[in-house]
């Protein structure tokens, strides 16, 4: 899908956001799915891991897809010069809160400090990461890392039907694999106005569109994205709990719910077409 400007949403979480560090965050950001043998006892939220190999038509795996999507909270999209004038730093946490009047210990406040908190954690070997709080610096950090002068895309989950149920076994239709050379995910934070968490990996990452039928009859287009190499995450990031595999020993593939998008030169979709 090519989303063109304003479009986009803003995760307005009004519970609290429990944890500390990239792990706690990939929880929320990284959703993405898990092997049928583990599902029991696990938040619906993280059955978004698969394998590589799970990518074959005809395959049916259960996947969580929330509703939200691109334009579900577009008005808290901020001009690029409005955003820039409000500072994000959690050294100015006190000061926001009163801005947006929220008191100390309130889920809002909770999310927010969590926010800057992931956002100015340092990234991993390799990882290339920033918050941008506009569209437009958004776009800014992915030429920076695309290509000055290069045309990019923006690829998101599009659900075709509504959607009846968050959590259902689908069935693969159909897979297309964009050969993007470099690849950046966006993923959107909870926060009063529009954040994106938007990261780059020098190792390799595989972007495909796969087509999707629920069990129940809905129809999704899907972005999912496979990392190639994991040895530098975490031991514990969600996805090896998930899957049951250790760092580096295979690679990882998530589906992107609606409200994330990947971007990618528009000459990786030429090429796929």
């Amino acid at each position: 899908m090519d989303v063109k400007l304003p479009l986009f949403s803003l995760i307005i979480l009004l519970a609290a956001i429990n944890g500390n560090g990239l792990q706690k965050m990939d929880m929320k950001i990284e959703q993405v799915h898990s092997s049928p043998h583990m599902h029991h006892h696990m938040d619906p939220s993280v059955i978004v891991f698969f394998f590589v190999e799970d990518l074959t038509v005809g395959n049916t795996i259960p996947i969580y897809f929330p509703s939200r999507g691109l334009d579900s909270v577009s008005a808290h999209l901020l001009p690029k010069e409005e955003a820039d004038s409000i500072p994000f730093s959690s050294d100015q946490l006190n000061h926001l809160l009163e801005v947006y009047s929220f008191p100390r210990g309130s889920p809002q406040a909770t999310a927010m400090e969590d926010t800057l908190r992931q956002c100015e954690t340092k990234p991993i070997k390799g990882e290339t990461k920033t918050c941008p709080t506009s569209w437009g610096s958004m776009l800014d950090f992915a030429s920076s890392i695309i290509g000055s002068g290069t045309e990019i895309k923006i690829l998101s989950t599009t659900h075709i039907t509504p959607s009846s149920a968050v959590l259902q076994k689908y069935k693969i239709i159909g897979v297309k694999e964009y050969p993007a050379s470099k690849v950046v995910a966006c993923h959107t934070m909870p926060y009063p106005y529009a954040v994106f968490y938007c990261h780059y990996q020098e190792s390799q990452s595989r972007v495909f569109n796969v087509s999707l039928t629920g069990e129940n009859g809905d129809r999704v287009e899907a972005v999912a994205v496979c990392h190639m190499d994991t040895s530098q995450w975490s031991r514990n990031h969600v996805s090896f709990k998930v899957l049951g595999i250790q760092p580096g020993s295979s690679p990882v593939c998530h589906f992107f719910p609606a409200d994330n998008f990947v971007c990618v030169p528009s000459a990786a979709l030429m090429q796929q077409a």
